[in-house]
């Protein structure tokens, strides 16, 4: 257990409740979910799945139909061809993570993740008894992974590269030279890859790109989605990976000793999802896009604070090391002082050190009303970084464990 680490957007959700519970007003922009309802017909689904009787077990990978929906879906919106024996259905996207991990990674193996990056990659790797190996994701490359790198840390131990695109929490958005030049590196070297595409819909500039474009990924990528972000399903608890034929039994039989299966009547909404009408998703996304150009624009107004304008997802990732305080100390003080609830970078990983995490899956009046909080409390926050800084430490101080 103490190699398992968590997710602290939780936690500071807990604590912004907390402050909440007291009648102070906070605006949450911790948590990463969408703030729209589910789509009618999805929920109409599910409901007609019930009164029909759909409550009992069904196959571990899931209900055959799904499976089917899953793999013409892919193909309709030219991500992928494969077989629906390839899919595996599951109780949200994170089980495919633990599944595909458990199933490759041993003692000794290595797994290559982006850092900053969603937390449970490198908390599995560990848990998994696999070394968890960081590529950088530098702002001057706008987030991306940067190939050469990439080939700088595979070695012969080497047993998975995770991509994430877009990206959490930066937000940003591999290019087609990114995916084709990654791609030629895990031909060459012989690596599996984990394309974690949860965020595919979620794009504003260009269409979506993926390593799986790439002639002869296929058989060497695991890709990971659901349908909590594009469908505005989070609580649904639904997700699916797609799998190198290799690996389905296993990961089937990881399945079966865990879950089990997962709901019956939820996956009938799963395939409203996937075949029902699209424009609920392209308004949605569309809204987005308005809120990312309000808090990218308001953010970059503020003294100490600057952000690269993300390429997809809900999130933005900006720079707060001109405010003189640590990641942790900003979002704390903005939670406190501001009633603003945000991320520290550091919760993605040690790169993220110098950078706060917020998502804009809130309405345009609640981001501006944050940046008008955030901006207000500022002078406060760097006359204390200031007294901090002229104080020297004290012993204790020194001896003090840095923060997580």
């Amino acid at each position: 257990m103490g190699r398992l680490g968590t997710e602290s957007a939780f936690e500071v959700l807990a604590r912004a409740r907390a402050l909440e519970a007291t009648g102070r007003k906070i605006i949450s922009l911790g948590i990463g979910e969408p703030d729209f309802d589910t789509p009618a017909h999805i929920v109409e689904a599910a409901q007609q799945a019930l009164r029909d009787g759909h409550t009992h077990y069904v196959p571990s990978p899931g209900i055959p139909e799904l499976r089917e929906a899953v793999a013409q879906f892919l193909e309709r919106h030219g991500r992928m061809r494969a077989g629906p024996d390839q899919v595996v259905v599951t109780p949200g996207a994170k089980p495919i993570m633990f599944y595909a991990i458990l199933a490759l990674c041993q003692e000794g193996d290595e797994v290559v993740y982006p850092d900053p990056g969603f937390p449970m990659y490198e908390s599995i790797a560990s848990f998994a008894g696999a070394r968890p190996v960081p590529i950088r994701l530098r702002e001057e490359n706008e987030f991306r992974i940067d190939p050469d790198e990439l080939a700088s840390l595979i070695t012969d131990r080497t047993k998975l590269v995770i991509l994430s695109s877009p990206e959490n929490p930066c937000g940003s958005a591999l290019t087609k030279d990114d995916c084709e030049r990654i791609a030629a590196i895990a031909i060459e070297r012989d690596v599996t890859v984990m394309s974690d595409e949860v965020y595919w819909a979620i794009r504003y500039d260009g269409p979506h790109t993926s390593v799986l474009d790439v002639d002869g990924m296929a058989e060497r990528t695991i890709l990971l989605d659901g349908w909590s972000k594009t469908f505005a399903m989070t609580g649904w608890r639904l997700g699916f990976g797609v799998f190198p034929e290799p690996l389905v039994e296993p990961v089937t039989r990881l399945v079966i000793n865990s879950v089990s299966c997962t709901s019956a009547f939820s996956q009938y909404g799963a395939m409203a999802a996937l075949t029902g009408p699209w424009e609920p998703v392209g308004e949605m996304v569309a809204e987005f896009r308005r809120r990312r150009d309000v808090i990218v624009d308001g953010l970059n107004r503020l003294p100490g604070i600057s952000c690269v304008e993300p390429g997809g997802a809900f999130y933005v990732f900006p720079n707060v090391s001109g405010l003189g305080a640590s990641s942790n100390e900003v979002e704390r003080h903005f939670l406190e002082q501001a009633g603003v609830a945000t991320v520290s970078g550091t919760a993605f990983g040690h790169h993220g050190d110098g950078y706060i995490r917020l998502s804009y899956a809130n309405s345009v009046e609640n981001i501006r009303d944050a940046l008008e909080a955030m901006e207000a409390s500022l002078a406060e926050l760097q006359r204390a970084s200031a007294t901090y800084a002229a104080e020297p430490p004290s012993a204790e101080a020194g001896q003090r464990a840095p923060a997580e």
